[in-house]
């Protein structure tokens, strides 16, 4: 059936289009009687407010966007996301709340799908998965007037909130082990340069070495994309340089990465150590296990829900940011022969 009008709505109920627009907005100057047709036609009919008639006390609709930019090209391969959505969706039925995914695969996409997120009434808030820095559906969310919350720092927006783990300190301590492993030419395969994940676990590497005397080699520095084929080729564009361990800024990626290093007949860790980023589960089962950078990626899609509620509940007078703690997990392909974990204390958030 199609979404009827307010008038339409009012000549079912008798009534007249003010009567409906009053009921749709809880005021209280309605009859009881006029109130029970008007709702019992939204509810017959379908009407688009029917999620108002069911929370007309509170005037929310109890539903909350989780959005993927057309930027986001690996969501059903990267085992990231699913993992990160699974803790909002969590977060959302312990609020009792709905949640509704938007994944954008073009701009028509985006034009055909904006105004279901950014229509007042539609939904409560939502959560963007924050990727590049100048994809425009971050600029059209916060062009509008629904509250949202960011899944990772937007390097273009001071007053935004987010939540986001401390990429940079996560890098400079995978660097630092390698260094303090004995290893010369540490090289790094870094994620999307565009992207404030790739960028800061660039700035973490760079750091680290800089910090213990070490000079940088361009040479050493390859780009992928946290896609796996992208650790498989910018490995294999590093290992004319000789470098003996690499620092790959996914799990995904070094996954890729030590493929190519076996199919060049040489060994992890023996010839090149690697760390990676994340703690994923493959990267446990990996040949061998994966040294990685443990981020809570499914406490950052809980609290980013709580954030969100909170400035829907409460209003955002200045900006909210949560950024978590990460630790470094110690397994076999860096040399180790038994797996611990660097520090045992749960990973703590701070504002920023």
């Amino acid at each position: 059936m199609k979404n009827l009008t307010l008038e339409e709505i009012g000549k079912l109920a008798g009534v007249s289009r003010g009567t409906v627009s009053r009921v749709i907005n809880n005021h209280p100057h309605v009859s009881e009687k006029a109130r029970e047709r008007v709702l019992e036609v939204i509810e017959q009919t379908g009407y688009l407010p029917n999620l108002a008639a069911r929370s007309l006390a509170s005037q929310k609709s109890k539903i909350l966007g989780l959005v993927f930019p057309r930027s986001v090209q690996a969501f059903f391969s990267d085992p990231y996301f699913p993992r990160f959505t699974q803790g909002v969706a969590q977060a959302c039925n312990e609020k009792d709340y709905t949640l509704s995914l938007f994944i954008f695969y073009s701009a028509e996409d985006e034009q055909k799908l904006f105004p279901r997120i950014s229509q007042r009434g539609q939904l409560d808030g939502v959560i963007v998965q924050a990727t590049t820095a100048n994809d425009p559906i971050i600029a059209s969310i916060r062009e509008g007037e629904i509250p949202c919350v960011f899944a990772g720092r937007a390097p273009k927006y001071a007053d935004a909130n987010f939540v986001d783990v401390d990429n940079r300190s996560g890098a400079y301590i995978a660097v630092s082990h390698l260094v303090q492993l004995g290893r010369q030419r540490i090289a790094t395969i870094t994620g999307p340069l565009d992207q404030t994940a790739g960028m800061d676990r660039k700035e973490g590497y760079i750091q680290a070495l800089r910090d213990r005397n070490r000079s940088i080699d361009e040479n050493l520095i390859s780009v992928g994309d946290f896609s796996q084929v992208s650790g498989y080729n910018a490995a294999s564009n590093l290992l004319p340089h000789k470098p003996d361990a690499i620092f790959v800024a996914s799990d995904v990626m070094a996954i890729g990465a030590m493929q190519a290093i076996y199919e060049a007949k040489l060994k992890v860790p023996d010839d090149i150590a690697i760390v990676g980023f994340d703690d994923l589960p493959p990267a446990k089962y990996a040949s061998p296990p994966l040294t990685t950078i443990r981020q809570p990626i499914m406490r950052l899609g809980c609290k980013a829900v709580e954030m969100l509620l909170d400035i829907v509940d409460n209003g955002s007078y200045s900006p909210q940011r949560m950024v978590f703690d990460t630790q470094l997990v110690i397994r076999e392909s860096c040399g180790s022969k038994q797996e611990r974990i660097t520090d045992d204390r749960s990973m703590v958030s701070h504002s920023t």
